[in-house]
């Protein structure tokens, strides 16, 4: 939990200040893919507020209506932050790509005059230098908060043993650090995309490299959105472990001295890092009660050795 808020605070931090660098860069500029990325790292920023409510919304302990806590508000705060990524974020990018393709206007080269002196080149730059140094800008506070989200979902590959990261994101039920790592991610690739379009077009004389890569961003962040929502929806709708570690548990249960069969065996997870076992378990008819008491215990301490997110098991013995 500590790594998930480290990960969404520095996210929070980056783009932050991104997004103002990127609008003080589109009010000297004019440059449409600059708006685009403003959008979307001013949904970025929002998305990181979300995140946190969730995360600590989740910490509530568990009430009467809410008996196993409210672990899945996370799922469904990421899931709001999909849904944002691609409503604003996305769409609103896209919109305005599509209209600067439609009605270009004349690539800006003229300069701007800075607020603040610098002797060196005196107040007068060339304005699109200040894209440049915004988007290297973002660029670099990007790769600090795409290092802490990637050291922390490569930490739990290292603990599933999953892999890489194509596996940890259908698997992993962290879904704030899947959440900071995509999003930090597609904000690479956008300033990368932006600063390949302003490049081109102010090389070329041609607005519509400009243009294309704010309609490109914004496709980008609609694809990412769809894909990221899929993944919370399988945690919102109950998912249940990974079939090779269900099978695995419920292999430790058959395989228990005094265990005759299996009648039923569940698991779903409510929460990040949080499993509920459920087992009908039919036990050996000349074991008392107390030993059979036993057994049960010791067989949900396995489990819970066995798989450390499992934090609640119930077994019920059959006849």
């Amino acid at each position: 939990m500590a790594s998930s808020v480290a990960v969404v605070l520095a996210a929070l931090f980056a783009n932050g200040a991104i997004a103002v660098l990127k609008f003080g860069g589109y009010l000297l500029t004019g440059s449409p893919a600059m708006l685009s990325e403003t959008y979307h790292s001013v949904s970025d920023t929002g998305n990181q507020v979300f995140l946190l409510v969730g995360i600590f919304y989740g910490r509530k302990e568990a009430t009467r209506d809410h008996p196993f806590g409210y672990g899945k508000a996370q799922f469904f705060y990421s899931f709001l932050v999909s849904v944002l990524l691609f409503g604003i974020a996305g769409w609103e990018s896209l919109k305005h790509g599509y209209h600067a393709i439609t009605h270009p206007e004349p690539v800006a080269t003229g300069s701007v005059t800075l607020p603040v002196a610098l002797p060196a080149v005196g107040t007068e730059v060339p304005s699109v230098w200040v894209n440049y140094a915004v988007l290297l800008g973002a660029i670099a506070f990007e790769s600090y908060a795409l290092k802490k989200a990637y050291a922390a979902i490569k930490k739990q590959i290292d603990e599933h043993s999953w892999s890489g990261l194509r596996e940890a994101f259908k698997k992993t039920a962290d879904v704030t650090v899947l959440t900071a790592l995509t999003e930090d991610a597609i904000a690479m690739g956008g300033a990368g995309l932006a600063l390949l379009g302003v490049y081109l077009s102010r090389v070329t004389g041609n607005p519509i490299y400009d243009s294309v890569s704010a309609a490109l961003i914004g496709v980008m962040l609609m694809s990412f959105a769809v894909a990221l929502a899929w993944e919370n929806k399988r945690l919102l709708l109950g998912e249940s472990l990974p079939p090779a570690q269900e099978r695995e548990l419920r292999t430790l249960v058959t395989d228990w001295d005094g265990v005759t069969d299996i009648v039923d065996f569940r698991t779903v997870y409510f929460g990040p890092a949080k499993v509920l076992v459920v087992a009908d378990v039919s036990f050996d008819p000349n074991l008392d009660t107390a030993a059979m008491d036993e057994h049960i215990t010791a067989i949900e301490d396995a489990i819970r050795e066995r798989a450390p997110d499992v934090s609640k098991v119930y077994i019920e013995p059959e006849r």
